[in-house]
């Protein structure tokens, strides 16, 4: 357990949802103020605004400048995620906040999930599925043949931690890659192409792996979908932000790209309506870190950011 100076533990305002045994923790370490929304302002949070030291929130939690400006003595913000695009990491370096995030821990989970949206999606799992519960394979016969994985192209937008994780699995199902970052990598074999659009055209599914935040606002747009094309296949494991979703849904109500597995939405928990009745889009609740190991994991570490930064130390996670 840390206390400040005057003998009290640090104030910490924690934003839900983040598991409740880490929230425990959480209050066993820091006098913990919870917030159920970013958006919320109880009492006991606007009583203690100037007490408060320590951030701890999911990375998709929105803590702007305006936030962040009723506490006057905030030191840390400690992201539950490998993004942290929820909070305004420029205002946060202007007035010597430090920002942390809990990378590695999540990587395998996340690209297991965008592993079985690339298999849902070309197998047809989940149509397949309903159209066994809907009695439609008695009434209608076989259903539609589904695509194999195997000597296609997956795209991979973003070959960081989770792209390379997603990569290797993709090809022990017989898949070739390519991929799209800000520069080429040096340390790896996959074909490189120096634009999202160029990538599209030469892809047969693709993934998205990379940050959220401004830099990739929209940046599959309707143009890189054309590219796709009508036997194309997007999957969405970074954030709804990278895609221009409108565009999206119209691509997908026209049939110009295949299909498309998503976790991830533009306004969560809002979801497109016209996406709910299309059987070649598989849907998710930003569900791709949701396993018992893995959030525990990211809670822990999140906690452990604060604890170093408290106690003086090297941040283990630090980003900005």
């Amino acid at each position: 357990m840390i206390e400040s100076v005057n003998g009290d533990k640090p104030c910490v305002l924690l934003i839900e949802p983040i598991p409740s045994w880490i929230v425990d923790r959480a209050r066993d370490e820091f006098d913990l103020i919870v917030l159920p929304h970013e958006s919320e302002r109880p009492a006991e949070f606007l009583e203690n605004t100037d007490r408060i030291r320590g951030i701890a929130m999911p990375g998709f939690a929105k803590v702007d400048a305006a936030l962040m400006g009723l506490m006057p003595n905030l030191e840390i913000i400690a992201c539950f995620g490998v993004g942290y695009d929820g909070a305004d990491v420029d205002y946060a370096v202007q007035h010597g906040i430090a920002v942390t995030n809990t990378p590695d821990v999540l990587t395998d989970c996340v690209a297991d999930l965008g592993m079985a949206l690339i298999l849902a999606t070309l197998r047809k799992i989940v149509e397949g599925d309903r159209y066994v519960r809907d009695g439609r394979w008695e009434s209608e016969g076989i259903l539609d043949l589904s695509n194999s994985p195997r000597g296609r192209c997956l795209g991979i937008v973003g070959l960081g931690r989770i792209g390379l994780e997603l990569a290797k699995r993709a090809e022990a199902f017989g898949m070739e890659i390519a991929y799209h970052n800000r520069s080429r990598r040096d340390d790896v074999s996959y074909t490189y192409h120096a634009s999202v659009t160029a990538l599209a055209e030469a892809c047969d599914v693709m993934a998205l792996t990379c940050p959220g935040g401004e830099a990739t606002q929209n940046l599959i747009d309707a143009e890189v979908l054309s590219a796709l094309g009508p036997e194309g296949y997007l999957v969405n494991i970074a954030r709804g932000s990278v895609v221009d979703e409108p565009a999206l849904v119209q691509a997908l109500l026209e049939r110009k790209i295949a299909g498309a597995g998503l976790d991830v939405f533009a306004a969560e928990p809002t979801v497109p309506e016209a996406l709910f009745t299309l059987e070649n889009v598989v849907l998710q609740p930003h569900h791709a870190s949701a396993t018992i190991e893995t959030r525990t994991a990211m809670g822990n570490l999140t906690v452990d950011n604060l604890l170093a930064h408290f106690k003086g130390e090297a941040l283990p996670n630090q980003v900005a």
